[in-house]
């Protein structure tokens, strides 16, 4: 029992750490989309980024990844 349990917090510890790499936004990025303009944009930071489906990177120039 105790071996399921230490193998249970080590999957859950493994997938916060494989969703925190997966993205490079931070709590403050909140894209919206400009479907005219075909682009996306940052209301905090105002990035503007081309496509179809929401960034997953923070286009912030000032932010260091």
């Amino acid at each position: 029992m105790p071996l399921l349990l230490l193998l249970l917090l080590a999957g859950v510890f493994g997938y916060f750490l494989r969703r925190r790499s997966a993205s490079g936004l931070t709590r403050n990025c909140r894209w919206r989309q400009q479907r005219a303009k075909s682009q996306w944009r940052c209301s905090y930071c105002g990035a503007v980024a081309p496509g179809g489906e929401a960034p997953r990177i923070c286009g912030n120039p000032q932010r260091k990844l």
